[in-house]
């Protein structure tokens, strides 16, 4: 029996393209699933996406998991699938929510309307999927929920070109705004010897933060982190851990060696196929040789376009597909 699914694609934002997007193809192409494509908090882009009454007026309402039930607004469907800041209720539909970012989940930055909004949804017997086993942990401890209403499938990582000639030392900077600072002047050091840029991908806050300290640092938003990456010889990852590590994936499967630290998800994730760096002192040796060693370079490029596969869109897809018939037979 195929499953119709209703799909928000106003969902996971990444630099590299709405993976929701790419989810929703991949899951077409594995004609498992009848997709209603529809979008919670913005207007449709597409003929295929079908239009909510009155949105415009529910989209606040749903980002607090209150409002009309989104089964009541759309075609009948087996299960619904969001994953942005919209979680509208349904009456008789199995709800789904892929819970990518865990910013809104953490002490630093903790925003009680987001937490407020997951857990009163898991009370109504909604299914939240983690990225990872280490966020799935997270999330079952800031929530308060069940192990069994947390599953783990990752994200679809979008497709990228295979980058052949790339000169540029990328660094993708994801809340760790002083690190990248204390360690600049290293990596400028390293970038002049061997006469190549140093670019780093940023927020628009961190960029500016960058820009005033006077470095001699390219900045770029991440809107233009697919363009960064075909220019890429090595990437360094060096993130927070609050988010999936797309660009990072997405590296590896363009055939571009990539450093990252040494954190849980990271070891969960990239261990055998990026080179981990357990303290900042370690850093700049381990990109020396990452940089000039051609064999450990062939053997990172191989790994990493390996394990790549594990996160391509049509991967998730199946993920995903089955885990639509797990929640609609449970």
């Amino acid at each position: 029996m195929r499953l119709k699914v209703g799909l928000d694609l106003d969902g996971s934002l990444e630099s590299l393209g709405n993976s929701m997007t790419d989810l929703a193809d991949a899951l077409t192409e594995t004609g498992e699933c009848d997709l209603v494509r529809f979008r919670t908090l913005s207007s449709r882009h597409a003929k295929n996406e079908s239009r909510i009454a009155f949105r415009s007026l529910w989209a606040p309402l749903w980002r607090r998991g209150l409002g009309p039930s989104l089964d009541d607004l759309l075609a009948p469907v087996d299960v619904l699938h969001v994953a942005g800041l919209a979680t509208p209720p349904t009456k008789r539909t199995p709800l789904i929510i892929s819970v990518d970012d865990l910013r809104p989940l953490r002490e630093e930055s903790r925003i009680h309307q987001r937490i407020t909004q997951l857990r009163r949804a898991a009370q109504h017997g909604a299914t939240l999927v983690a990225s990872t086993v280490t966020a799935s942990h997270e999330v079952q401890q800031v929530l308060g929920v069940k192990r069994s209403q947390v599953v783990v499938v990752p994200p679809a990582v979008p497709s990228v070109a295979l980058t052949t000639h790339g000169t540029d030392l990328v660094v993708n900077v994801t809340g760790l705004a002083q690190w990248f600072l204390d360690l600049a002047p290293g990596l400028i050091q390293f970038a002049q010897l061997h006469d190549v840029s140093l670019v780093a991908l940023t927020s628009t806050a961190v960029g500016q933060q960058i820009r005033q300290s006077g470095l001699n640092v390219t900045v770029r938003a991440r809107s233009e982190a697919r363009a960064a990456l075909t220019q890429a010889r090595v990437v360094m990852h060096f993130s927070d851990g609050a988010r999936f590590p797309s660009f990072a994936i997405a590296a590896l499967a363009a055939g571009v060696p990539t450093m990252a630290r040494s954190t849980t998800i990271n070891r969960e994730l990239l261990e055998g196929a990026a080179a981990l760096v357990g303290s900042d002192d370690e850093v700049l040796a381990v990109l020396d040789e990452v940089w000039r060693s051609e064999s450990r370079r062939a053997i990172m490029i191989a790994a990493g376009r390996s394990r790549a596969i594990d996160f391509a869109p049509a991967t998730a897809a199946r993920a995903y597909a089955a885990l639509y018939r797990d929640v609609v037979r449970g």
